[in-house]
């Protein structure tokens, strides 16, 4: 009896954990060859929460380092093949922006809830977005640094693991 009750709790415990985790989603365009794309740009998506400077490096260092495994280089000039952006919902929910040269559109209800990180890729050569991914549970602006650091790392890693996407061919 003394087994079945702690397997119970056991179970009970792990289910528990296991919902407090990050948890990811990702779409993209079917119809792009993400082997096109070499280099990215950062770019600010007008409308979006702006954060304060440190937590803005935290974000653009761990996706940095991610992109940068993916093959992905980083450039500030105006050739790259990839602008990238990001959302999120720190203090409220928040409408997601698409990035555009030409202003920004809302995307019809779409939601970023509270400590939701979104990074968009969008193929510079035509403004399009070919990519979007988003993680739960990632930003705590309360944490203490290097938690908010180790916890963006893994958010990056997570959201991006399975970036570039298998397309059929």
């Amino acid at each position: 009896m003394k087994i079945f009750f702690i397997l119970a709790i056991s179970c009970q415990i792990l289910v528990v954990s296991s919902s407090f985790g990050q948890k990811v989603s990702y779409d993209f365009d079917k119809n792009t060859n993400f082997e096109q794309f070499r280099t990215y740009k950062w770019v600010y998506i007008k409308g979006a929460e702006q954060l304060e400077a440190e937590l803005d490096r935290q974000i653009r260092l761990a996706v940095d380092a991610q992109l940068g495994k993916k093959g992905l280089s980083r450039v500030d000039g105006n050739k790259a093949d990839l602008y990238v952006g990001y959302q999120t919902a720190v203090s409220k929910e928040e409408d997601i922006m698409s990035y555009s040269l030409n202003g920004a559109t809302t995307l019809g209800g779409t939601t970023v809830y509270v400590g939701q990180l979104v990074l968009d890729l969008y193929d510079a050569a035509t403004d399009a977005l070919v990519w979007r991914g988003a993680v739960s549970k990632t930003i705590n602006r309360t944490a203490k640094p290097e938690k908010r650091q180790k916890n963006l790392e893994k958010a990056a890693a997570k959201l991006l693991k399975n970036y570039p996407p298998k397309t059929k061919a």
